[in-house]
């Protein structure tokens, strides 16, 4: 009975994963618009992205070519990776270089993009369910909370958002939490063991190897 209700925990997980990597790949090109509400906005992506994936049998068959070109698309203009690349990377990302900080961005993308690649062929039949917004009209940082139901107990899925001024403006994803698990704690943690072991060049050398493995095992 335990190691049924462990199964069905990782069951869980992989497809809260799936969820939250889906929103992050199918974002619109328009969905950022400066005028609309991060809550109006995860809402209407969620839709669309659950639509996209299930009629998409080249992503959910883990056409790593084809999510590259999704990202590079729809979901880079629409996401502050930089930010979310130097919260992962912690206080050494201050002292890298820039030449380092685009190696680090370069390699930490296609990490997510093979773990997404993987994550989308499982989305089935879930749907998302947005929760009331609690922030001020002034807000220019705000939680959006979601939950994934369809099966079993429903799944938390957050995400963290930030108004941006100026050109492009609008609301902008730089984080994602999943079962109570913050993604960029979560690569903070590991990120800052290698560069105590290693240094900046030393994390480098470490993505680099896992995405070569990755890449072998995914040919394999």
């Amino acid at each position: 009975m335990k190691a049924k209700k462990m199964m069905n925990r990782r069951s869980l997980g992989r497809t809260a994963l799936s969820l939250a990597a889906s929103a992050m790949l199918s974002l619109p090109l328009s969905a950022l618009a400066a005028d609309e509400a991060p809550d109006a906005l995860i809402k209407r992506l969620s839709s669309d992205v659950l639509t996209t994936v299930k009629s998409d049998k080249a992503i959910q068959a883990g056409d790593l070519s084809k999510v590259i070109a999704l990202v590079d698309k729809t979901v880079m203009p629409n996401v502050n990776f930089r930010r979310m690349t130097a919260a992962a990377v912690g206080p050494g990302w201050r002292q890298a270089t820039p030449e380092q900080q685009k190696r680090l961005q370069d390699e930490f993308k296609i990490l997510l993009v093979r773990t997404y690649a993987g994550a989308l062929a499982q989305v089935n039949d879930q749907t998302i369910q947005v929760k009331p917004l609690r922030a001020a009209a002034e807000d220019k940082d705000v939680l959006v909370r979601t939950e994934i139901v369809g099966r079993g107990d429903p799944i938390q899925l957050d995400y963290r958002l930030e108004k941006t001024p100026g050109d492009g403006a609008g609301w902008k994803i730089y984080n994602l939490n999943v079962l109570g698990v913050w993604l960029v704690e979560t690569y903070r943690g590991q990120f800052a063991q290698e560069i105590n072991a290693k240094g900046i060049d030393g994390l480098i050398e470490t993505l680099v190897a896992r995405n070569k493995t990755n890449a072998a095992s995914a040919k394999g």
